[in-house]
C-alpha cells in the first residue's frame, strides 16, 4: 500500500495494561483505586476523547458503577496519569486540559439508564463543567443546556512557564463559539484556583456557522458561515498572547445549505452511526509549512456507480472535481470517504474501493497524483473504520482507539514503480517516492537502477529527463521557500491521456480576501503564493532557453575566431570550475567511467551559463535570501544534475562490469557495450533537448563506444545528425591506437572530414600519411589565397625556375612562394604552422600520382 500508517499510541497497549496493572495491586491489598473498577467486559467504554496539541491524548473508561474516569497519556514520557472521576453514570461528549494539566473542561450528557434524571443540574440535557484538577479542588458549571457542547482548551506557543490566564473555546450545537478568559492563581504552594470563578470574561468568536473544524497544531478555527445560501470559508489564528485574528474569507462552491451541523477535530465520537457515513458530506481543510490550503469536499453519495469528490487549491487558484467508478457496478459503500492530510500530499481513501495521492504542491498534471483501484492489499492494510486526520500527518482511529502517524509507503512505491505498466502511475510513483525526503541517496539509487533497465519504457514522457529534472528539484526544494515557483518540477509540462478509472474536471475559484496586513510564518507563504496566483503571468519556472541561444553564439564565435571580451569567457569557465569542484566534494567514492578527466570547454561553458543564468534568475525572484545563499544553492542544483548523469552511467558500467579495455579504439563491441552506448545516446538526448550539461569526458566516452559499436556508414550519420560529438581528445586516441590499414584509413580521413577547422589541422599532423599531407596543404592554399590580389605576370613568374614539365602547377607554386615570401612576417606572428610552397607542391604530385594509379 502506497500509504504507511506507523502506530504512535494504542489504547489497547498504552493504556490498558496499565489499568489491569492498577486493578491487580488494589485487589491484592484488598482496596479499590481509581482503575480498580475497570472489569473485562467494560474494555468497550475505554475510548479516546481528544488528543491536544503537545501530543498528550485523553481518554475515558467506565468503572462497574458507572463512574466515568478520565486518563491522559503524555507522548513524551509515555506514561499515564489518572486526571479526574466523575462518581455519576455520564456520556462524555467532549473533554480537554489546559497546557499545565491544572484545569479540566468537560462536557457531559446524563445516562438515559432507568430515565435518571441529572441530578447536578435538573431539567438540563447537556452539562459544561470546568474542573480544578491541581489537586482536586472546586467543580464550576460553564454551561447548562439542551443542546451538546464542545470543549477546547487553547495551547499557548510558549509552553515554557504557567500563564496566569487560561483560554477556552466553547462550541454549541446553537451554531456559536465563545472564547472564556479564565484567571487561576496558586494557594497553599501547587494548590491551583480559579480567581473569580464566580464571572469569567468571555467573547463571542463565531456564530450562525454550519461546519467548524479545529488545528490543534496550528492554533486555528476555520468555520463557514451561509450568506445569500454562499459558503464562506473564514479562518481565526489564536496568537501566544491569547489575541486572535480573523486571516481570511474564502467563497466555496459548494452546498452546505442542508448538511446540519458539522464539528471536524472537536474531540473525538466514535458513536457514530457507520452506516450514515456515506450518506453525509465530508469536508476538510488541510494545510502545509509551505503555504498551501486546500479543502477537501465529498458531497453526499447518491450514485452505486461513482463518488465524486473535490479538492479546492485555493493556493493555485483553482479546483478539481474527480468522479471515480466504483470498482463494480452496483456495489454499496458502506464506509464514508476519508481525507488524509500527508505534507506535499492528500490521500483520499474509500475502503475496498480507491486510494488516491492528490499532489498539492503541484496539482496543475493528474499525472503526477497516483491513483489505484481497491485490492485485497489496499482492503487488508488500511483500517475500515473512520480515520480522522488531525494536524499534520497525524490519524486517529476513534473505534479502535489507535493514534497513527501517516507516511508514504516508500519500499511499496519503489516496488510499485518497478512493476506498473502505465506511463501515469510510473510519473506518479516516481515523484511520490523523492518526495519522501528520507535517506534520497539511497533512494536514488534504487531510482536510478529501475531507470537504467526501463529507459525506453516509457511512451508519454522522457524517464531520464523526468528523473534528473525531478530529483535536482528534491534536492533543493527544502532549503528555501518559493522556490517551487522558480525550478522546474517536471520534464512534462502538458498531459492529456485520461487515468483509467477516474475523470476531471478543473475550474478557476476566487481567491480568498486576506483580512490582515502584517504576516508572519504559514500566512507570509500563503499570501505569497497567492500573490504569486493574482501577479504572475507567465509562470516563473526556469528554463534553459536564453542559456542555449547564448552557448550556441560562444561556440559559433569560436569557430569563426571571433569571440567576445576575455573576461566575460573566463568568469563562465570559473563557474564550471566551481561546479566541477562541488561534485567532487559530494562524491568521494572512486568513479569507473572516465569522467571529468578531460576538459571539454564546450560542455564547461554550457555548465558556466547555466551557473550564471540560474543565479541571476534566482537573485530576480527570490526576494530576502542571502545572495551567498543563493549562489550555494545554483551550485548544488548543476552539480545535482551532472551527478546523477555519472551515477546513472556509474550503474550501467557495473552491470555490464566493463574495463578500461573500453577506452582503446581496438577491438570490436560486445554486447554490454552496445547496451551502455545505447543508454549514453539516450541520455544525451534527454539532456540535448534540456540544453543540460553533460559532465567533460561523456562525449570522448560515447564516441569511444560509438566506434567499437557502429559500422563506419552508421557511425558518419550518428556524427552528421550530431548523437556523436567529435572531442579532440577522442580523434587523437583514435589516430594513434588504430593502425594505417585501408579500413582504418577510411575511417580516419572520413572523422577529420567532418572536424572543425582549427581542430582538424591539429589533428592532421599527428597522422603520417599522405592524405594527412594532402589535407595540410589543401589547408596552407586555402589560408593563403584567401586574401590574394592578381599580380601582373611577369611580376610573378620567373621562367628559369621551372622544375617540373606541368605548367600549371609551376605558376600556382611560383604564386604561392610569392605569397609567403611577402607576408613571412604576418603569418609569423599569428602563428600559423611552417608550411612552404615546397611542401604543397610535394603533396600536389604524390596525391596526383596517387590518383593516376602510377
Amino acid at each position: 500500500m502506497a500509504l504507511r500508517l506507523v502506530a504512535d499510541f494504542d489504547l489497547g497497549k498504552d493504556v490498558l495494561p496499565r489499568l489491569r496493572a492498577q486493578r491487580a495491586l488494589s485487589e491484592a491489598a484488598g482496596a479499590r483505586g481509581c482503575g480498580a473498577d475497570v472489569l473485562e467486559n467494560n474494555y468497550e467504554s475505554l475510548r479516546v476523547l481528544n488528543v491536544e496539541r503537545n501530543g498528550n491524548i485523553i481518554y475515558t473508561y467506565k468503572g462497574d458503577k458507572g463512574n466515568i474516569f478520565f486518563g491522559l497519556y503524555d507522548c513524551q514520557t509515555r506514561q499515564n496519569e489518572h486526571l479526574y472521576t466523575f462518581e455519576k453514570d455520564l456520556q462524555v461528549v467532549s473533554c480537554s486540559v489546559n497546557s499545565e494539566r491544572t484545569l479540566l473542561a468537560a462536557s457531559l450528557v446524563q445516562s438515559t439508564k432507568e430515565g435518571r434524571r441529572n441530578e447536578l443540574q435538573p431539567g438540563s440535557k447537556c452539562l459544561t463543567l470546568l474542573v480544578e484538577i491541581h489537586p482536586v479542588n472546586n467543580v464550576k458549571v460553564l454551561k447548562a443546556v439542551d443542546s451538546y457542547i464542545w470543549v477546547q482548551f487553547l495551547y499557548p506557543y510558549v509552553e515554557s512557564h504557567p500563564l496566569p490566564e487560561n483560554h477556552l473555546l466553547l462550541i454549541s450545537e446553537e451554531k456559536y463559539i465563545e472564547k472564556y478568559r479564565i484567571q487561576v492563581t496558586q494557594e497553599d504552594g501547587n494548590r491551583v484556583v480559579i480567581k473569580n470563578s464566580g464571572h469569567l470574561s468571555r467573547d463571542r468568536i463565531a456564530e450562525d456557522f454550519v461546519w467548524a473544524q479545529w488545528d490543534m497544531s496550528e492554533q486555528r478555527l476555520y468555520y463557514i458561515d451561509l450568506k445569500k445560501s454562499r459558503s464562506i470559508l473564514k479562518c481565526i489564528q489564536f496568537y501566544a498572547d491569547e489575541s486572535f485574528k480573523l486571516m481570511f474569507e474564502a467563497p466555496l462552491d459548494i452546498s452546505l445549505s442542508d448538511s446540519g451541523f458539522q464539528l471536524v477535530n472537536f474531540g473525538c465520537d466514535c458513536h457514530q452511526d457507520q452506516e450514515k457515513l456515506s450518506k453525509h458530506l465530508t469536508l476538510c481543510v488541510f494545510t502545509n509549512h509551505t503555504g498551501s490550503l486546500c479543502v477537501c469536499y465529498s458531497p453526499k453519495c447518491a450514485s452505486l456507480e461513482q463518488i465524486t469528490y473535490s479538492v479546492f487549491y485555493i493556493h493555485k487558484g483553482h479546483s478539481k472535481t474527480f468522479t471515480a467508478a466504483l470498482r463494480s457496478a452496483g456495489s454499496h459503500v458502506t464506509k464514508g470517504i476519508t481525507f488524509l492530510n500527508l505534507d506535499y500530499y492528500v490521500a483520499v481513501y474509500l475502503p475496498g474501493h480507491f486510494f488516491h495521492l492528490l499532489n498539492i504542491q503541484h496539482p496543475d498534471l493528474i499525472c503526477h497524483s497516483l491513483f489505484q483501484t481497491g485490492n485485497n492489499e489496499m482492503i487488508d492494510m488500511l483500517p475500515h473504520s473512520p480515520l480522522q486526520s488531525l494536524s499534520g500527518c497525524l490519524v486517529l482511529d476513534c473505534c479502535s482507539g489507535k493514534l497513527y502517524r501517516a507516511l508514504l509507503n516508500q519500499s511499496y512505491l519503489l516496488r510499485f514503480l518497478w512493476n506498473t505498466c502505465l506511463d501515469c502511475e510510473k510519473m506518479a510513483a516516481l515523484h511520490c517516492v523523492l518526495s519522501c525526503g528520507r535517506g534520497l541517496q539511497v533512494l536514488e539509487g534504487q531510482i536510478i537502477q529501475w531507470v537504467s533497465e526501463n529507459v525506453s519504457a516509457c511512451h508519454s514522457f522522457d524517464l531520464i529527463q523526468e528523473f534528473i529534472i525531478a530529483s535536482s528539484y528534491w534536492s533543493v526544494y527544502p532549503e528555501t521557500s518559493n522556490v517551487d515557483k522558480l525550478l522546474p518540477y517536471s520534464s512534462v509540462l502538458t498531459w492529456n491521456t485520461e487515468i483509467p478509472g477516474i475523470t476531471l474536471v478543473t475550474e478557476d475559484i476566487e481567491l480568498p480576501l486576506m483580512k490582515v496586513h502584517s504576516f508572519k510564518g504559514y500566512w507570509e507563504k500563503l499570501n505569497s503564493n497567492l500573490e504569486y496566483v493574482k501577479y504572475t503571468k507567465p509562470h516563473l519556472h526556469y528554463n534553459n532557453s536564453v542559456v542555449r541561444r547564448e552557448w550556441h553564439n560562444l561556440i559559433s564565435e569560436e569557430k569563426t575566431g571571433k569571440r567576445r571580451s576575455t573576461a566575460y569567457v573566463r568568469n563562465i569557465l570559473d563557474d564550471a570550475i566551481k561546479v566541477i569542484s562541488n561534485l567532487e566534494a559530494r562524491n568521494l567514492e572512486p568513479r569507473l567511467t572516465p569522467l571529468l578527466q578531460e576538459e571539454d570547454n564546450h560542455q564547461r561553458l554550457l555548465m558556466g551559463l547555466m551557473v550564471s543564468e540560474l543565479r541571476d534568475h534566482l537573485l530576480r525572484h527570490l526576494q530576502g535570501v542571502e545572495k551567498k545563499k543563493i549562489e550555494q544553492m545554483v551550485l548544488d542544483y548543476v552539480s545535482k544534475l551532472l551527478d546523477l548523469i555519472c551515477r546513472i552511467l556509474e550503474t550501467i558500467w557495473r552491470k555490464h562490469n566493463l574495463h578500461s579495455s573500453v577506452l582503446h579504439f581496438k577491438g570490436h563491441g560486445s554486447a554490454a557495450e552496445f547496451a551502455v552506448f545505447h543508454i549514453m545516446t539516450r541520455i544525451l538526448d534527454a539532456t540535448d533537448s534540456l540544453c543540460l550539461p553533460l559532465p567533460p569526458g561523456f562525449h570522448t566516452l560515447h564516441t569511444i563506444l560509438g566506434v567499437h559499436c557502429l559500422p563506419l556508414h552508421n557511425l558518419l550519420h550518428y556524427i552528421d545528425s550530431g548523437l556523436l560529438l567529435l572531442t579532440e581528445t577522442a580523434v587523437i586516441r583514435l589516430m594513434k591506437d588504430l593502425d594505417n590499414t585501408e579500413k582504418n584509413e577510411k575511417l580516419k580521413f572520413s572523422i577529420i572530414g567532418r572536424l572543425p577547422p582549427l581542430i582538424g589541422q591539429k589533428i592532421c599532423r599527428l597522422w603520417d600519411h599522405p592524405m594527412s599531407s594532402n589535407i595540410i596543404s589543401r589547408n596552407h592554399v586555402t589560408r593563403l589565397l584567401q586574401n590574394y590580389k592578381k599580380q601582373p605576370w611577369n611580376s610573378v613568374i620567373d621562367k628559369s625556375s621551372f622544375r617540373v614539365e606541368f605548367l600549371p602547377l609551376n605558376y600556382f607554386i611560383e604564386i604561392l612562394t610569392d605569397i609567403e615570401s611577402s607576408n613571412q612576417d604576418l603569418y609569423a606572428v599569428q602563428g600559423h604552422d611552417n608550411v612552404d610552397a615546397e611542401f604543397v607542391e610535394e603533396a600536389a604530385l604524390k596525391h596526383t600520382t596517387v590518383l593516376l594509379g602510377l
